[in-house]
């Protein structure tokens, strides 16, 4: 009974390959065993399956159930040299290929990439975004990627894509023809023109890069808190009008620190300058602005006393003299 066994466990009469999520290709376990004449292939959507002949390929069958027979084997029957109507068992090496598209992979850029910006000059900037792929070119992807493995998956390939990605991307980036902001601004064109970029790249392995899109674009944080201060400036104008704006907000903020305004990390001679900078904002320190209510003036020197800013006698004098303007 044990050698029926073994003798039947030589003898191959169906085969079939499940999709496994994330593999791309694999060898069909044949060792020691023989495929019967008239065994049949199923071969999934989305699948191929080649039969290879001492390394070369031989027959391709698409999705479909097909019996293995001299008929519609013609390659692997004129490798072998075949008579028609050849039945005996025979031996073959047997690859299925998944011709799905792989989607949402992540790409990113491990160090920042430097570019020449036409308005900020050199700058570092970091991208992510996610592509995907599928195997387009059978023979070319089995001889440049799948080798002699027995099985090969989207992460053993992974590193080699987003290598090609990011050397794609520092070339497109590199020559700055394209400003940073107008860059962020319109990440769907750039995802495009990225995609042109990592095409050949792709093509060289068999590979066909379906999707490519660019979902973020950051710079250095000390880069960016400088642009954010450069746009808020221009979009105050003014810029005696934003020195006390930003005072003020400096103001309030130590008033409500236990240690008023040195109570900030600044000491009692930075309180005073904020002190002197936000007095000089009214107008002298005390003169009220035209059309300003007087009871205003008093409630913002109030607080500036709150804050340690200006002493008591001062506060009094200056809110006697804004009382007397009212009577």
């Amino acid at each position: 009974m044990g050698i029926l066994d073994f003798l039947s466990k030589q003898f191959v009469d169906v085969i079939d390959w499940v999709d496994e999520p994330g593999v791309l290709a694999i060898r069909y376990p044949m060792q020691d065993r023989e495929i019967q004449t008239g065994a049949q292939l199923t071969v999934r959507e989305g699948q191929k399956a080649f039969f290879y002949n001492e390394g070369q390929i031989a027959d391709v069958f698409l999705p479909g159930l097909h019996t293995l027979d001299t008929g519609n084997m013609p390659l692997l029957t004129a490798l072998r040299n075949w008579d028609k109507g050849f039945a005996s068992p025979f031996k073959s090496d047997i690859f299925f290929f998944t011709s799905r598209e792989q989607a949402g992979l992540k790409w990113g850029t491990a160090q920042p990439i430097t570019v020449r910006d036409k308005e900020f000059g050199p700058l570092r900037i970091r991208a992510f975004g996610s592509y995907s792929f599928r195997v387009e070119n059978v023979p070319v992807f089995a001889a440049k990627l799948l080798g002699t493995l027995e099985k090969l998956t989207v992460a053993d390939i992974e590193p080699q894509l987003r290598g090609a990605i990011t050397t794609a991307l520092a070339t497109a980036l590199g020559g700055g023809a394209i400003a940073f902001v107008d860059l962020a601004a319109d990440q769907a064109a750039m995802s495009q023109r990225l995609l042109a970029a990592v095409e050949p790249a792709f093509e060289a392995w068999g590979l066909k890069c379906c999707s490519f899109f660019v979902e973020s674009l950051s710079l250095p944080e000390a880069v960016q808190e400088h642009l954010d201060k450069a746009s808020s400036m221009r979009v105050i104008g003014d810029v005696d009008r934003y020195v006390r704006f930003q005072t003020a907000e400096a103001i309030d903020i130590a008033a409500a620190q236990s240690g008023g305004v040195a109570g900030i990390g600044a000491g009692a001679a930075a309180g005073m300058a904020i002190g002197q900078s936000m007095a000089g904002g009214f107008g002298q320190a005390g003169a009220a602005q035209p059309g300003e209510d007087p009871y205003q003036q008093i409630e913002k020197l109030h607080r500036l006393m709150t804050a340690g800013a200006i002493t008591q006698a001062e506060f009094d004098a200056k809110k006697a003299a804004l009382l007397a303007k009212i009577g």
